[in-house]
């Protein structure tokens, strides 16, 4: 039986986070680059119209990714601890729990969101001019909800397991296969968004099987067995009450994006949803090293808390603060600097030239901030610790953005301008929220002396 969980309570931390963490940033990176070069192809190749399209599909698939997050970071920090007791024999049952639990995830959004296709998009925001680029788009990216959910929430094990680099390989390979067909399906096939909608199902159909190969075999500890798959509510009940903050950090941001594409197509029109298109996907670039930081610190926080080693607990988190905030201020830098080249990648559109760098600058003026909150909410989860992750996690997007898009832009006549402005604010007071929340934690926890 594989050995190589016990390091994560043996090995240095600087080491063994960045061995776990620099992994997950470059499969996330290259997620990030892959949603740019995507949204590149459809402006491009289709036009503002279609990355308004997508823009509408994003949300809509981040609450079923929501879904799977929910399952695979509760079962993934739940095997991360007993993992850290030393009880392997509990191990698979829980991961078969969470198997079992993402299939039955996929099978049903993938048959309610194909037939529901563009019922759903109207809902979202997207109006008579955008629905049928989001419709077409949205139908083909159901059927691939199927295997979507479990490439999602299996990665958490492949990590748990100390294994972040076999997580990034499966990333990868989906990456890869999917931006060689999306040029191939948009420009020489000329298959507009059925086109880059394929692309996309087809590459996670890839690291689908890529980590079915991985569970199968006998050298790792979590393995893909059908004696496992079935559902137990004492390792469930657990494991949904952590993982529902993992489940509130991404559908929280779908809420958002619902109440923004309603109020930037009220104020700015077609134009100000796809400007937002582009900073979306440009923030997900922004947003990725720290999420994978995040996934890095997870394994670590949740096996040595398990195992009650409180030193390296503090040691992990404080590096993470180092790291992430570092990182967040020359991101940010970079990207006030270059905000007019960022959108000029994305579109010829004199329009959306006009009005794109300016907001994006506004948009990521605090995000550097914003790895303290991704750090913290992290820590919650990997210590059991659910109500306060929950709420770390859907801080941003439903308690602190939503408002703030709803009030600003009529109460102090701001227009778009109080749209944009929701973001520094709110990563401003998310970071003081998280630090608060942290002192407390580990001082209820006596991790702090």
């Amino acid at each position: 039986m594989a050995k190589k969980h016990e390091e994560l309570g043996t090995a240095k931390i600087n080491t063994l986070l960045l061995k776990l963490s620099l992994p997950s940033m470059l499969a996330l990176f290259a997620n990030a680059i892959y949603n740019i070069i995507d949204t590149i192809f459809v402006g491009r190749g289709i036009g503002a119209e279609g990355i308004a399209g997508v823009a509408i599909v994003l949300p809509v698939i981040a609450i079923i990714s929501s879904f799977a997050h929910l399952i695979g970071i509760g079962t993934g920090t739940f095997i991360s601890r007993e993992l850290g007791k030393k009880q392997l024999s509990k191990v698979n049952k829980i991961a078969g729990n969470g198997f079992l639990m993402v299939l039955l995830i996929g099978a049903f959004f993938s048959t309610a969101g194909f037939i529901f296709t563009e019922p759903i998009m109207k809902a979202f925001g997207a109006t008579n001019t955008i629905l049928p680029y989001a419709t077409a788009y949205g139908n083909i990216l159901f059927i691939g909800m199927l295997w979507f959910p479990f490439c999602v929430s299996s990665t958490n094990y492949v990590r748990a397991e100390g294994n972040a680099r076999e997580s990034m390989n499966a990333m990868l390979l989906g990456i890869g296969i999917n931006t060689i067909l999306d040029y191939i399906f948009i420009f020489p096939l000329d298959m507009g968004m059925q086109g880059a909608a394929l692309a996309t199902i087809t590459g996670k159909f890839a690291t689908f099987l890529y980590l079915l190969r991985y569970f199968s075999s006998h050298k790792h500890v979590i393995q893909f067995r059908m004696r496992y798959l079935h559902l137990d509510k004492k390792i469930l009940k657990p494991a949904i009450r952590v993982g529902i903050s993992g489940f509130g950090m991404r559908s929280s941001s779908s809420v958002a994006n619902v109440v923004l594409n309603h109020t930037l197509g009220a104020i700015g029109g077609d134009m100000a949803i796809a400007v937002f298109g582009v900073i979306y996907k440009i923030t997900l670039f922004f947003g990725m090293p720290l999420y994978g930081l995040n996934q890095g610190m997870q394994p670590i926080v949740g096996f040595n808390y398990g195992a009650m080693k409180k030193d390296r607990i503090k040691k992990t988190i404080k590096l993470g603060f180092i790291y992430a905030i570092a990182y967040g201020i020359l991101a940010v830098v970079v990207f006030q600097v270059f905000a007019n080249q960022l959108f000029g990648l994305f579109t010829t559109n004199s329009e959306l030239l006009a009005m794109g760098p300016r907001a994006l600058r506004i948009v990521i003026a605090m995000m550097w901030l914003m790895g303290i909150s991704q750090a913290t909410m992290g820590a919650h989860q990997a210590m059991g610790q659910a109500k306060s992750a929950f709420v770390l996690a859907i801080q941003r997007w439903v308690l602190l953005i939503t408002p703030l898009v709803l009030i600003l832009p009529g109460a102090f006549n701001l227009g778009l301008d109080g749209v944009w402005l929701a973001f520094p604010i709110a990563d401003l007071a998310g970071a003081i929220v998280a630090l608060i929340f942290l002192y407390v934690t580990m001082r209820k926890k006596r991790i702090l002396d």
